[in-house]
């Protein structure tokens, strides 16, 4: 028989999740993908799993866990419009001047797809862009 009794410190009411503690993200080449994070967003690489192997990196804030596909040929890429799974993660930026030097950075890397350059968001008084980064996934930019 399964108990529903509630955890003595807890109920319904008192809880709530604290945001992401990482992103895990499969990719084709972890040592790309990290380097662009590090080298073009400022992340930090925090640990390492060779073994599996995985790269973890951070800004301070969100921290990401890079998993290496095993076989390339096997590689199936995201279609946002049939997969199910991510579509797409949105990282924050200080403001529309940090945005835009990001854009004329990422703009000139031949790794990285820009979908769109900085534009409202709707009416809400926030930019954003949103680009594929080293290993087909979709990264939207926020200001």
């Amino acid at each position: 028989m399964c108990s529903t009794t509630a955890h003595p410190h807890t109920n319904a009411a008192s809880f709530n999740t604290l945001g992401i503690h990482h992103l895990g993200l499969s990719v084709p080449d972890i040592k790309q993908t990290a380097a662009f994070f590090i080298d073009q967003l400022h992340f930090k690489q925090v640990g390492e799993k060779p073994d599996y192997p995985a790269i973890f990196v951070s800004d301070g804030t969100a921290m990401l866990t890079l998993w290496q596909i095993k076989q390339h040929n096997k590689m199936v890429n995201f279609d946002r419009c049939h997969n199910v799974g991510l579509h797409h993660f949105a990282l924050n930026v200080a403001n529309l001047e940090q945005l835009q030097y990001i854009h004329q950075r990422l703009a000139k890397l031949d790794d990285v797809n820009i979908e769109f350059s900085p534009e409202p968001l709707g009416n809400l008084p926030i930019h954003h862009m949103m680009c594929t980064i080293p290993g087909g996934i979709r990264l939207e930019l926020i200001a």
